[in-house]
């Protein structure tokens, strides 16, 4: 971590670090024209077409183009807006051009309402004529097929409309949430172990939780949780909003439950939750003899929750500049061939990347972008191993958005949140096969296979523990409960004592930490980390074995988009994860890499 005592601010950032955001629009000066112009259009297409698309082929197909023209605009006045935000979530005129942008959503929304009613009210043998008389509406045939699929969920024109103007209201508790934990919460500084005071960050928490000393990782997980602790009751409520605005569109639009709404919007069969829950639930003693061998290697008495991002090794625990993680990324991702290559040089020369932390940047990292301009990636860059992997991480899912885009239509460019982490592990799997091929001795081994199994408990166990919270915390809503700050903090805890066993104290501030995870503002996403992460370990390793013929069809793979099924576009690949087969060899693996640690760890 250094000793550097408080952040930078934006303007310290040198320009190469930072993401060409100009790429999408130039100046604010663009943007508000472009958002003028947008907003005058929007009113333009109900009024030319509402209540005439049964009429021909052809006025449905101009209708179909002008709304996908319309809202391919707003996603770039969107990204732009929002991006230009994360860069610091305190300056208000960004904040401004962000509200106004999700008003303009909401709009959109309203104006584009009467579309899916009004198709469903179109004959079946109309709309079967239409679609095998007119060519030109080929390319919206998988969009149509996908209103009737949904046909018992779409509501009546008014209703549709009520709904999206609720829009912007339904993400006020991501919107609070965000604010408050981004903006507005502080917290403490710390000593760190040359004794001097830094000051605790989200970005800083995990590198504190990482340092030798024992003292600075308590006082790093007290600080933060005690924090966290003192606004319950703020956070309990903006979480509970959350849910109850989940419960809220699922019944109107006639799902049994939140999950189910969830789940059927992605094409995933509720069996693929329910497998990785239950498989996991069934290989949770190889996390619990992981957690021994943490606890003998560390030579702890016992082991706390801040214990479990130390170290394992001293020596091989080397810095990792953001140009040396560029070059580990790249040896890293040679399998998947030359081209694949020379995009990732393009990205690092031509400033997709946001690389560093400064003062109110959003934190974590994404990636993210609008059709027609290059993805962009959200990083808060720290210089160790864990921040080359985040990259390779980002830049899988930028490279997913970059293929895509080029393959396939806009309609068709987007693809789902389940099939999105396969393309980002994937990369974290490749690049570490390589690392632990060419370790030089083993300590250097060890540290890998550490790092590796890590990554199996933040991404299969630990998000397969949020995903079961999220899944009884919406059931106990749906049945009437109350989202307490106690029932919350009750709930968490009786899940960190099964998934982390009687091997570790569970000590009291892990209870709070559901109110700082901010992917439970996207319910029901987590559980894809850990089903993308089986499926990439399956594909990485079949990329490895079977060369050049199994990494092309990888990239048929991030190619596909949306134009198929998620779980059809994985076949194409060559996994199933319809089979709970995926998560069993995952975690197969992971007991094989234990059982080699163990063994260097004896010797």
């Amino acid at each position: 971590m250094g000793d550097e005592r408080s952040l930078r601010t934006r303007e310290e950032i040198p320009a190469q670090d930072k993401w060409a955001v100009e790429d999408l629009f130039a100046t604010d000066g663009q943007w508000e024209a472009e958002f003028s112009a947008l907003e005058a259009a929007i009113p333009i297409l109900p009024a030319t077409y509402q209540g005439k698309l049964g009429a021909s082929s052809g006025t449905l197909c101009a209708c179909l183009r002008e709304a996908y023209g319309l809202q391919l605009r707003l996603d770039r006045l969107f990204v732009y807006a929002n991006e230009k935000l994360h860069e610091n979530t305190a300056n208000p005129a960004y904040q401004g051009l962000s509200s106004r942008a999700q008003r303009l959503a909401v709009s959109l929304g309203g104006a584009l309402s009467f579309v899916e009613p009004e198709i469903l009210s179109i004959p079946e043998e109309t709309l079967a004529g239409f679609l095998t008389g007119d060519r030109s509406l080929s390319l919206y045939r998988r969009s149509i097929g996908e209103i009737r699929r949904n046909r018992t969920h779409i509501l009546s024109a008014p209703l549709e409309q009520l709904l999206s103007a609720s829009g912007e209201l339904s993400g006020s508790p991501e919107d609070i949430f965000s604010a408050f934990t981004n903006a507005d919460l502080k917290f403490p500084s710390i000593k760190n172990h040359e004794g001097n005071l830094v000051e605790l960050t989200e970005a800083r928490y995990v590198p504190f939780l990482k340092d030798r000393d024992r003292r600075v990782r308590k006082d790093a997980f007290d600080a933060l949780f005690t924090t966290y602790d003192a606004y319950r009751n703020t956070l309990a409520a903006t979480y509970s909003a959350n849910v109850k605005k989940d419960i809220f569109y699922a019944k109107a639009r006639k799902f049994s439950s939140t999950r189910e709404a969830s789940l059927f919007y992605g094409r995933i069969p509720l069996s693929v939750y329910d497998n990785l829950v239950q498989t996991v639930r069934r290989r949770l003693p190889l996390m619990h003899r992981y957690l021994a061998l943490r606890k003998r290697v560390l030579q702890l008495p016992d082991l706390h929750m801040y214990d479990l991002y130390a170290p394992l090794v001293g020596d091989a625990d080397q810095t990792v500049s953001f140009s040396q993680a560029k070059g580990l990324v790249l040896e890293g991702l040679k399998p998947l061939g030359e081209e694949y290559g020379s995009i990732l040089q393009e990205a690092f020369q031509n400033r997709w990347i946001d690389v560093y932390e400064n003062r109110g940047k959003r934190g974590g990292a994404y990636s993210w972008g609008a059709y027609g301009v290059h993805p962009y990636v959200l990083l808060n860059h720290k210089d160790d191993l864990n921040g080359a992997f985040t990259l390779a991480h980002e830049m899988g899912h930028a490279l997913h958005t970059y293929y895509s885009a080029k393959h396939q239509p806009y309609p068709y460019a987007g693809y789902t949140l389940f099939v999105a982490e396969v393309a980002s592990t994937c990369n974290e799997s490749l690049l570490m096969q390589h690392m632990l091929q060419n370790a030089k001795d083993k300590t250097e081994r060890l540290f890998l296979l550490n790092h590796f199994l890590e990554e199996f408990r933040g991404t299969v166990f630990r998000q397969t523990m949020f995903a079961e919270f999220e899944q009884k915390a919406h059931a106990l809503a749906e049945s009437g409960g109350a989202l307490t700050p106690d029932v919350l903090s009750g709930l968490y805890r009786e899940l960190n004592q099964t998934y982390f066993g009687d091997g570790v104290i569970i000590d009291p501030g892990i209870d709070i930490e559901w109110a700082r995870i901010p992917h439970f503002y996207s319910s029901f996403y987590v559980y894809q980390y850990a089903t993308g992460f089986s499926a990439a370990i399956a594909l990485s390793r079949r990329i490895l074995t079977e060369g050049p013929k199994a990494a092309r069809d990888y990239l048929s793979f991030l190619k596909g988009g949306s134009s198929l099924d998620p779980i059809d576009l994985l076949k194409i690949a060559g996994v199933d994860m319809e089979s709970p087969r995926p998560v069993e060899q995952a975690l197969s693996l992971f007991e094989e890499l234990l059982g080699q640690m163990e063994q260097i760890e004896q010797l």
